[in-house]
């Protein structure tokens, strides 16, 4: 039977999101919520977002029900997930309204600025028997996937050192907006963008760095809207170098990627240049197919509704190897 799915926020990411539902044939997208209800089939022709992954039909939306609020949706459908889309500063009471009402909850990154939040969220999920999933997309991504799989299996010998970077424009789009200077909407390019980065070397390294050495400066968002930070390890010989903001302007090209160097080959993978994986080592350079990024999104939504399925606890990314991830971010200021 399919799942019978609502998108709470209809901006950017929400976007994504009901896309990627929409391309599942074991989902069904029933509802649409936003507090700007009449403006959500005109969101689709609109300017939002740093990259493009993908374009909506309006077709495929003129049929949903839509909604100003979650109460009203919850209150009007028969649901059994929730895709969580809007602003930091309302997943813990958008989170909590979802789980409360017994609907599993696929909530965006970052899952919430306050660590006990957070914990009184995750104990809730499993108080109802509920799943409860942050929606870090990195590490679904093929291209990074594709790095993992040769850390773990040693590809090119043991890894030496990481490099991860992240940039983009000041947003300028949506509630951006009205967001800027205001530290508990988003958390600044720290907790918004540069996550990415912090979430996927905690993934593939295992574990948290022994010490971070970080510099961080100010922005239109937040006091970090740029890092710069090295980890060390206790027990690892390879160190992690972790670089990115949103301090430029608004029309800068998005662009991330990473760079790692084993014992026997140096690895680089750019969105400025994404079909590729580049591998080099003393006598050549070769290219082999990245996969499309994109396909991430695609990939945690499959995720999270096969663990449901399953009743399994998503082992890949778990609440509180997310929530881990908060407190990551906050080691670097």
């Amino acid at each position: 039977m399919m799942k019978r799915v609502a998108v709470i926020g209809f901006g950017f990411i929400g976007k994504i999101h009901a896309l990627n539902i929409l391309k599942n044939p074991e989902l069904e997208l029933v509802a649409v919520a936003d507090k700007n209800v009449e403006a959500i089939e005109s969101v689709l022709n609109s300017k939002t977002g740093n990259y493009n992954a993908g374009e909506i039909d309006i077709e495929d939306i003129k049929s949903i029900n839509k909604y100003p609020d979650l109460e009203r949706c919850l209150e009007n459908e028969d649901l059994d997930a929730v895709h969580i889309c809007v602003h930091t500063d309302k997943h813990y009471e958008l989170t909590k309204k979802a789980l409360s009402n017994g609907v599993n909850v696929l909530v965006e990154k970052p899952f919430t600025l306050n660590i006990s939040e957070g914990e009184e969220l995750i104990a809730l999920a499993k108080k109802k028997g509920l799943m409860l999933m942050v929606a870090h997309v990195v590490r679904f991504m093929p291209p990074y996937q594709k790095l993992k799989e040769r850390v773990q299996n040693e590809t090119y010998g043991n890894l030496q050192f990481l490099s991860f970077s992240r940039f983009s424009g000041v947003p300028g789009w949506g509630e951006w907006k009205e967001k800027q200077n205001n530290f508990g909407s988003s958390g600044g390019a720290l907790f918004d963008l540069v996550i990415h980065d912090i979430d996927f070397a905690a993934y593939l390294t295992g574990g948290s760095p022994r010490e971070i050495q970080s510099s961080y400066l100010p922005g239109k968002l937040s006091r970090h809207d740029y890092i710069n930070a090295i980890w060390n390890f206790r027990d690892k010989d390879f160190k992690v170098k972790i670089e990115g903001g949103n301090i430029f302007h608004s029309e800068f090209p998005f662009q991330a990627g990473y760079m790692a160097r084993f014992e026997k080959a140096s690895v680089a993978y750019s969105t400025l240049n994404p079909e590729v994986i580049i591998i080099s080592n003393d006598e050549s350079t070769v290219e082999i197919p990245a996969g499309d990024a994109n396909e991430g999104y695609y990939n945690e939504i499959e995720y999270f509704y096969k663990c449901i399925d399953r009743n399994e606890e998503p082992v890949l990314c778990t609440p509180e190897s997310s929530l881990q991830t908060i407190k990551l971010c906050y080691d670097h200021i």
